[in-house]
């Protein structure tokens, strides 16, 4: 199955979450990555798939049921890892050296996926950690890595992109971090989205 566009939803609640799931799994051929509870009581789906079928997906729960809806967000042709690191497979060795990283942290898991899709369009940088889980307060985080001036750019494109989707909670650049800070830094979390 393609996986050009990501996409989430966020409900007010259980009910409506699932409500919601099933309408979009009638409609359209999407791939979904993640359908649970996130704090505080919303109910987060996470898909994928080609981008005519994400949007129908998209746009049918808009429709039907918008007023549930708390947070949307969809990416035609989203950044490729995007949904590696949503599986938690963009780490690399241990024994990889960074120049510098950026640890960022959103006030909303749409933010952090929005931050990560520009700034790793528009900047030198790689995606090696992207956490949404639901022990985050209903926050996301992610960690980039790549040149300090490339960081620096990115956090200039994370800034506005951020804006858009509730914005920064916190955000660090640290320059030649450690090797061992780096590995507690991308440890997985307890809570993982299925993989393939």
């Amino acid at each position: 199955m393609s996986s050009d566009a990501v996409a989430l939803l966020e409900l007010q609640g259980v009910a409506a979450g699932y409500a919601c799931l099933d309408i979009m799994l009638k409609h359209s051929p999407v791939q979904i990555l993640e359908a649970n509870l996130i704090e505080p009581g919303k109910f987060l789906i996470l898909y994928a798939g080609g981008v005519a079928e994400v949007e129908e997906a998209h746009q049918r729960v808009l429709e039907e049921r918008g007023e549930q809806v708390c947070s949307e967000l969809l990416l035609p042709f989203a950044h490729e890892s995007i949904l590696s690191g949503l599986r938690a497979a963009t780490q690399v060795p241990k024994t990889q050296d960074y120049d510098c990283i950026a640890v960022v942290e959103t006030k909303t898991i749409a933010g952090a996926l929005l931050s990560v899709d520009r700034a790793c369009k528009d900047a030198i940088v790689s995606l090696v950690g992207l956490r949404v889980s639901g022990a985050l307060g209903g926050k996301g985080f992610f960690v980039l890595e790549g040149a300090q001036h490339d960081i620096e750019s990115a956090m200039e494109t994370i800034s506005i992109a951020a804006m858009e989707k509730g914005g920064i909670f916190h955000a660090e650049v640290i320059a030649r971090p450690h090797s061992e800070a780096v590995e507690w830094i991308l440890k997985k979390a307890p809570f993982q989205l299925r993989s393939e």
